[in-house]
């Protein structure tokens, strides 16, 4: 039970106020739309791209080790973080 735990507080602090929770945030203001609507429809859409992260993890981790894996998500998560500063001073 305990890396079920660990996996959803991940999740979860990693989505909180991401872009995509606020595009939600929005969707929720917008009177025309039912906020049960919302919810169900991202959170469909959070299930449904968690479960090609696992499809596609499960393929990927027959052809590279996790270390390396791990290394190329740090890598690319510096370079967004860069691009962004970056892009912060224009």
């Amino acid at each position: 039970m305990k890396p079920l735990i660990v996996v959803f507080l991940s999740v979860l602090v990693a989505e909180l106020g991401d872009k995509t929770q606020l595009a939600t945030l929005l969707f929720a203001t917008e009177k025309s739309l039912s906020r049960v609507g919302v919810f169900v429809a991202a959170s469909a859409a959070l299930v449904f791209s968690s479960l090609i992260a696992v499809l596609l993890g499960a393929q990927i981790e027959r052809v590279a080790p996790r270390t390396t894996l791990k290394v190329v998500a740090g890598a690319g998560f510096i370079v967004i973080g860069l691009w962004m500063l970056i892009g912060a001073r224009s």
